[in-house]
């Protein structure tokens, strides 16, 4: 097995290296505070190809490897978890299902601008109640003829106010269960659909998260992608490259907030003598390190797999549990180095132990991964 990155993945890892230090670092901190959308990061990062990312050239993407999305996602995480999930959507939500499952006019008209990075897209499935629980959509999408009609309310939407492109997933046939489920695609400015307000999150409060209302929102028929009652299986096949994206953000949070700490223990005098020479320091520094390399290398294992056209469920998931875990406990033994000094916003760790928190809550929470894992475990 080879464990080494080739040159073009080290070259795009430390393109967003420098990116994050140089675009994403200054204001971070203000961003967090005041729920502000990185608005010029992100128009920036799409120059950069790092908004679709893997989308083939011939519709305006990088067309890079799954391996090399984990990398940048790693890199951004450290640094600002609000802008890197924009990059996850875009990419692992929005763009894929229209390339994987679009016709070539939808991959025309609205894959081509998303991939690029002139707009950005929004995937659309958590309602009031029905979050983790994909097959109990409220929202509805009535067989109009030539068109469906589309009610109902989606909650916790990223990229809710600055998207231009929506894939929503409503209930068409509500006695078909699952197999009534349809995905359409909703312009921004469509009569009848209404952003509500901002959602005061704990953590990634620059991210862009909403509830959406759609109220009698006429939707042609050519907005639908796949087949009629194809929305269910689009959303789970969506979402397990979803989960790899997450995965590598809950690794870079990880990773950043070790190297903030790291750092600091070398810096920071105690009892006569720098803190990271106190054994029980260099232990929790060791056990960091190593969760985190296990971390790494579950999220490349799974983009290997999904590059190499391999089932990859099992190992997304088993990425997103753990690294979104690694993350939790990371972030907190950061704070815990910095004492005093990890309680205060200006040393960065704070902020992110509260952005830890979401990955082990979206794309599935830790529950629904143990659940995945479990069954492709008992498969005979």
């Amino acid at each position: 097995m080879i464990f080494e990155l080739t040159e073009e993945q080290r070259m795009i890892r430390d393109a967003a290296r420098d990116f994050a230090q140089q675009e994403l670092k200054p204001g971070v901190i203000e961003r967090d505070e005041h729920q502000q959308f990185p608005v010029e990061q992100v128009k920036k990062m799409g120059e950069l190809g790092f908004l679709g990312m893997m989308v083939d050239p011939k519709y305006n993407g990088a067309g890079l490897d799954t391996a090399s999305y984990v990398l940048v996602m790693e890199e951004l995480s450290k640094i600002d978890a609000s802008a890197s999930v924009v990059v996850s959507v875009n990419n692992s939500l929005v763009c894929y299902g229209l390339e994987k499952y679009g016709t070539e006019e939808q991959k025309e008209k609205y894959l081509k601008p998303l991939a690029s990075g002139a707009c950005i897209g929004a995937f659309c499935l958590s309602e009031p109640e029905a979050g983790s629980d994909a097959t109990s959509q409220h929202t509805t999408a009535e067989d109009k003829g030539d068109h469906y009609l589309l009610n109902g309310t989606k909650n916790w939407i990223t990229n809710g106010s600055s998207a231009s492109t929506y894939l929503v997933i409503a209930q068409t046939y509500p006695k078909k269960g699952h197999h009534g489920i349809n995905v359409l695609i909703v312009e921004r400015g469509m009569a009848g659909f209404t952003i509500g307000p901002k959602e005061n999150k704990l953590g990634i409060r620059g991210s862009d998260t909403h509830s959406l209302l759609f109220n009698d929102v006429k939707v042609p028929k050519a907005n639908r992608i796949g087949e009629d009652g194809f929305g269910f299986r689009f959303a789970m096949k969506t979402l397990e490259g979803g989960r790899i994206g997450i995965a590598a953000q809950a690794l870079g949070i990880a990773a950043g907030a070790y190297e903030l700490a790291l750092n600091y223990a070398k810096e920071r005098q105690t009892f006569g003598k720098p803190l990271a020479q106190h054994q029980a320091i260099q232990f929790k520094l060791a056990d960091m390190a190593t969760q985190i390399e296990a971390a790494r290398l579950l999220c490349l294992k799974a983009a290997w797999l999904k590059d190499n056209g391999q089932p990859y469920t099992q190992a997304a998931s088993m990425a997103k549990l753990f690294a979104s875990e690694v993350a939790m406990r990371t972030t907190v033994e950061a704070v815990q180095i910095h004492g005093g000094y990890g309680y205060v916003k200006e040393y960065h760790v704070e902020r992110l132990m509260r952005d830890a928190k979401i990955t082990q809550i979206y794309e599935g929470t830790s529950e629904i991964q143990r659940m995945v894992i479990s069954r492709e475990l008992l498969k005979d």
